[in-house]
């Protein structure tokens, strides 16, 4: 199993955890909805901090 954290921006552009998920796709998913919601950059982090995705809103 991989762990995938979410992360998102905030106004001062430091990244906040927001959730941690074991599915890469449903990680992508749920920072996608959440990226268009709140109008937020979010981003996808493996366990080893590398970059895996970033959502634009």
């Amino acid at each position: 199993m991989t762990r995938v954290d979410i992360q998102w921006q905030d106004q001062f552009g430091r990244w906040q955890r927001f959730q941690e998920k074991h599915n890469q796709a449903d990680a992508f998913r749920t920072a996608q909805a959440r990226a268009r919601s709140t109008g937020k950059r979010h981003r996808l982090v493996d366990a080893n901090g590398q970059l895996l995705d970033l959502v634009e809103p």
